[in-house]
């Protein structure tokens, strides 16, 4: 019977849509992956030169300290020929002492923030090798997908027009309810029957009768289960 040959067809032709559908679907969301982790790269070259401005402006800072310090220090100093008794001359040695301390702490921070600054160098530069490294490779492997992507759209619209071309063959009813059961039963409209008896789509097994009418191909035949349309396979 023609016409259940041309749904045999035009199933393959569904099946094949469906998955070039789906390629064409998931390349472009790796495309996506690709440059996502490109970005998360670039982004790590970010954070860790953000770290470094910080630590930029904290040296900045405690370089402006100590500057204070030395003006406090030489306030101070001054101050032992000006005080009149031994008290005061007493407090202010005590105060030049806590000063030299503070000024030894500023010194210690300074030196931290300075190695600091050293060592986010090195990351940075470690961080912009990945990055290179990263977006070539993201570079290449975007180039082969997307040529896998052109590929892959050139053949739907192949295989479409081949389609369109076949159901021009199918009777209007039929078609109708071929694309109907092609939709409700996942892409899946006509199933296969071989000797086990059993349909190809939801493994119920076929009554004798039913056999027999498939067997000779005189008209189209259901699966009671499941609806879909049956063909004898050897």
């Amino acid at each position: 019977m023609s016409e259940l040959k041309t749904l045999v067809h035009l199933q393959e032709f569904d099946t094949k849509i469906a998955a070039l559908e789906t390629e064409a679907v998931r390349l472009p969301k790796q495309i996506e992956t690709i440059h996502t982790a490109v970005a998360e790269a670039k982004k790590a070259v970010e954070t860790v030169k953000a770290r470094l401005d910080g630590a930029r402006k904290d040296l900045r800072a405690r370089e402006k300290d100590l500057d204070d310090i030395a003006v406090k220090r030489s306030k101070s100093e001054a101050r032992l020929y000006e005080v009149k008794t031994n008290v005061e001359y007493t407090a202010v040695l005590t105060e030049i002492e806590t000063i030299k301390g503070q000024k030894a702490q500023t010194e210690e921070e300074i030196l931290a923030l300075m190695e600091r600054q050293e060592s986010l160098a090195g990351e940075i530069r470690e961080a912009e090798s990945r990055l290179k490294t990263r977006d070539e490779q993201g570079k290449r492997e975007e180039a082969v997908v997307r040529e896998k992507l052109a590929a892959v759209e050139k053949e739907l619209a192949g295989v479409r027009g081949e389609r369109t071309t076949l159901v021009s063959a199918v009777p209007r009813n039929v078609l109708t309810d071929y694309e109907r059961i092609l939709k409700a039963r996942g892409g899946l409209a006509i199933a296969p029957v071989g000797a086990s008896a059993i349909c190809g789509g939801c493994r119920v097994t076929i009554r004798p009768q039913a056999m027999q009418e498939l067997k000779a191909a005189t008209t189209l035949l259901h699966c009671e289960s499941c609806g879909r349309y049956l063909y004898w396979q050897e």
